[in-house]
């Protein structure tokens, strides 16, 4: 999982550091959101998902990885 913050959109709601402080913060001089690592654990993907759903700005975007050695659906049967 991957998560980025675009701080142009920030609103400075801080929201995102009141569910999920261990991975967000808001800079002293703007109150701007900042990400305090860019490493997660997976017992913390579901609150990274909803800290982006509830940034009013929609500043915070989290992307997923996606699984290695899957198959695509509709490829060929083994």
């Amino acid at each position: 999982m991957r998560v980025s913050v675009d701080r142009d959109r920030c609103c400075s709601s801080g929201m995102c550091v009141t569910n999920v402080p261990e991975v967000f913060d808001q800079d002293d001089q703007d109150s701007l959101v900042r990400l305090r690592r860019t490493t997660f654990r997976p017992e913390e993907f579901d609150e990274l998902r909803l800290a982006a759903q509830l940034c009013p700005g929609g500043a915070i975007t989290v992307t997923e990885d996606r699984p290695t050695g899957t198959a695509e659906a509709g490829g060929p049967a083994d």
